[in-house]
């Protein structure tokens, strides 16, 4: 298997084939509305509208697993993303990233790039410290921990790395700027 065998499901119902997305650059992220990371948008779309046209797509899945951050229909979340952020990358169903139902999509990141720990600073600690409340054993499996973890995937469709939430995002960019 490969990336380009998934598909997901975008807001109108319609299946987005992976596969359309061969030889480009894509930063795959399960989102969220009301996250202290949902500021992360922002630079999302700077990083789009910077590198899109020398073929990198965004795909942005949003999720309510993490705290209910996502509580919105996928219509609802879409105008707050596109009035708020004016995103542009295609945006997605809303979708379980971990558990019975999770995308088969996000068990093949998963399965591909584990978890590797929040790297270090304030915001790596405070997520541990959730984390820890929720599941004392989270930094030994590959689960998604939270909101706005990316999976970078270059044009060979190769799962190249996974970045927490708590990652700077000059970080991914450099990261996507190197695979450009």
């Amino acid at each position: 298997m490969s990336i380009y065998d998934y598909s997901v499901t975008k807001t109108v119902g319609q299946e987005l084939s992976l596969a359309d997305f061969k030889g480009k650059v894509v930063l795959i992220v399960n989102t969220a509305t009301g996250c202290g990371f949902t500021p992360h948008y922002e630079s999302l779309e700077k990083m789009y509208e910077k590198y899109h046209d020398q073929g990198f797509e965004i795909i942005d899945i949003p999720c309510n697993q993490f705290a209910g951050q996502t509580p919105g229909t996928d219509e609802e979340i879409h105008e707050f993303c596109t009035l708020k952020y004016n995103t542009q990358f295609p945006q997605m169903k809303k979708s379980d990233v971990n558990g019975a139902n999770a995308l088969p999509l996000f068990q093949y990141l998963k399965a591909k790039k584990g978890f590797e720990g929040f790297g270090h600073g304030p915001s790596a600690r405070m997520m541990s410290e959730i984390l820890k409340k929720i599941d004392k054993d989270y930094d030994n499996n590959p689960d998604i921990k939270w909101n706005f973890t990316k999976f970078l995937v270059d044009r060979e469709g190769n799962v190249t790395e996974r970045f927490e939430p708590t990652i700077d995002m000059s970080k991914v960019e450099q990261a996507v700027e190197a695979l450009i």
